[in-house]
């Protein structure tokens, strides 16, 4: 390598980030929508195991193969594989560590833009004035069919292009400048918010309802098979794995730093922001005033319409002044968590850009800053059949089979003796012996039981188009209309281009390495 990639300026820096890399939507809208729609405490025990399963292994696995491979100057997924298995084809599965964040980004920043734009509708009193005359619902399908507007720009546009430059505002100053120094700010302030909304919950009259719905269990729920992986499934969402991100900031850690107990800090810090903030916020409020069986109902119109909609109007019950304020609080916390997700989720694919393809900073950032505007673009003018496309392809499926490759290579090419010294290295505290076991054998087979489960309860037949209507059209941004099924063959075209693009660029950038 020419230049001398950056580190992390402390220990608190790193765990702040990797803590709000996995802090986000997911907390705060994804985990309350499935617990509600699996009929509350029953959802938390398969959680809990998923958590220390594959959670808490899995992350240590991504923290120790980053620090490897950042000795040797890699960042992101194709140079960290190579550099821990010495194996020629393991780069080229890196790139799923590459494609994945990017394909998550392109969705993310636009529902992300929701929020900074419900802040300003908070903010100006246009919610306040639609929740009371129960128009919450209206308010938001206007907004994300793009008839509402500021000026001659649709508000969704304007929104979309002001998070989309917050977002390389933060990561053009680097790791130290820009995600260290923002992280240090926004999480401390997220935690302030999160426990401020926590306390006004629980002043909530029949605060007994809401607690009991989320912590007692009907335990004959667990015969049912989809509360197992719909908890899997959110432990693997949340607590980032799988992405690529937590390679990437791993990799920034000097070469005998601690990442056991940085890793674990980290998992600890989402999951209690996930489940007793998101979780109190969320859920404790929608069953008091809606009861339980209504709160289920709502989380099948979508966890955005819990979000959006339903939640609004819950603050409002609280008074004209304490709703304004709670509401408030409410879509900044939403937005602090997004943006610190973000941010990790853009950072592979600069670090690849940077470490592996030699670009200086502003060429690279200039680069995927025109990749990921494009493919934004293109999720907005799609609307949902887009939104539900990335979904499919970057939450669910490159998500589960990074995570895969990694926990299998890690376990059973590398082997589970080295890997466990890795993991152990200049390690704060003693890790018990049986996670040596979990981690070579509970978690790569865990993890792809959850995979073959997904293809079988539907991903498959979604990629074999098998569930969409040929004859249905859907219109797109500007008034075009398109066969569905055409706007999504299109769709994965350009998607199959961009990963094929990645591929290229490895093969490229090893040769001339290797020359």
């Amino acid at each position: 390598m020419n230049r001398e990639r950056e580190k992390w300026g402390s220990k608190i820096g790193v765990i702040l980030a990797v803590a709000g890399s996995a802090v986000g939507l997911g907390n705060f809208l994804v985990f309350p929508g499935r617990v509600v729609e699996n009929g509350g405490g029953a959802f938390m025990i398969p959680y809990f195991i998923a958590f220390i399963l594959i959670g808490i292994p899995l992350a240590w696995i991504e923290w120790s193969m980053g620090r490897w491979g950042g000795r040797q100057g890699h960042g992101s997924g194709p140079g960290i594989l190579n550099a821990v298995t010495q194996k020629p084809y393991a780069k080229y599965l890196g790139s799923i560590g590459v494609m994945g964040p990017l394909l998550i980004f392109f969705l993310y920043v636009y529902l992300e833009s929701w929020i900074l734009a419900y802040i300003w509708y908070s903010l100006t009193g246009v919610l306040s004035e639609a929740a009371q005359n129960n128009t919450t619902g209206e308010l938001f399908s206007r907004f994300i069919s793009h008839e509402k507007s500021i000026g001659p720009i649709p508000a969704s546009l304007f929104f979309f292009g002001l998070t989309f430059l917050i977002n390389f505002a933060v990561i053009y100053f680097g790791i130290r400048r820009g995600i260290e120094k923002t992280v240090k700010v926004l999480m401390p302030l997220l935690l302030f918010l999160g426990i401020a909304l926590v306390l006004k919950v629980l002043t909530l009259e029949n605060l007994s309802e809401g607690l009991a719905f989320m912590w007692n269990p009907d335990f004959s729920k667990l015969r049912d098979t989809k509360v197992w992986f719909d908890a899997t499934s959110q432990v693997f969402f949340t607590t980032s794995v799988g992405i690529g991100a937590i390679l990437t900031y791993a990799s920034y850690v000097r070469k005998d730093q601690d990442i056991a107990l940085s890793s674990l800090t980290a998992n600890s810090t989402n999951v209690f922001i996930e489940v007793i903030v998101g979780g109190t916020i969320v859920i404790v409020p929608a069953v008091i005033c809606l009861g339980a069986i209504q709160a289920q109902e709502v989380t099948t119109g979508g966890i955005f319409s819990l979000g959006f909609i339903t939640m609004p109007m819950l603050f409002q019950e609280m008074g004209p002044t304490v709703s304004w304020v709670v509401q408030l609080t409410w879509f900044v916390l939403l937005f602090i968590g997004g943006v610190t997700s973000s941010i990790s989720i853009l950072q592979p694919g600069l670090s690849f850009i940077e470490d592996e393809l030699n670009l200086q900073r502003k060429k690279a950032i200039s680069l995927l800053g025109v990749i990921t505007l494009f493919f934004s673009l293109l999720i907005i003018a799609g609307g949902d059949t887009a939104i539900n496309e990335a979904d499919i392809l970057g939450f669910q499926l490159a998500l589960l089979v990074f995570g895969a490759v990694e926990a299998v290579l890690f376990a059973w090419v590398l082997g589970g003796k080295k890997g466990w010294q890795e993991i152990q290295k200049g390690a704060d505290i003693g890790i018990p012996q049986i996670y040596r076991h979990i981690i070579t054998w509970i978690t790569p087979t865990f993890i792809l039981v959850l995979l073959f489960f997904w293809a079988y309860d539907g991903g498959m037949e979604h990629l074999l188009m098998r569930t969409i209507d040929q004859t249905s059209t859907i219109e797109l941004l500007g008034g075009f209309e398109m066969k569905e099924g055409h706007f999504i063959l299109l769709l994965r075209g350009l998607f199959i281009a961009l990963f094929a693009g990645i591929n290229g660029a490895i093969f490229y950038a090893f040769q001339r390495k290797d020359a």
